[in-house]
């Protein structure tokens, strides 16, 4: 998995988010949205004369919260820092087979 984390304060420049919210918001402008299913079918039928086609699913897996992870387990992720800023572009892969 390739990871790229913008620098802090940079999120209001998220180029994602000015090239396809403001379609979606414009699919949902005057929708009641009543139930996640509503959302979920207002997102996934979002498209443009370009050819954005937007795919949204549900997700109901269960996400525990406030799961620690030791230094060790930490330590063991298989990660390449990639490019400029290392820090914030990586790559996660699989853990090496024993």
């Amino acid at each position: 998995m390739h990871v790229s984390h913008f620098p802090p304060g940079t999120s209001k420049w998220n180029k994602i988010e000015h090239r396809l919210f403001c379609f979606i918001s414009k699919n949902w402008q005057g929708r009641t949205l009543i139930d996640v299913e509503t959302v979920i079918n207002l997102i996934a039928n979002t498209t443009t004369a370009k050819g954005l086609k937007v795919i949204c699913k549900r997700d109901d897996n269960f996400y525990p919260l406030s799961v620690k992870v030791s230094d060790d387990e930490f330590k063991a992720i298989n990660r390449t820092e990639i490019g400029f800023h290392g820090e914030w572009n990586y790559i996660i892969a699989p853990a090496p087979k024993v």
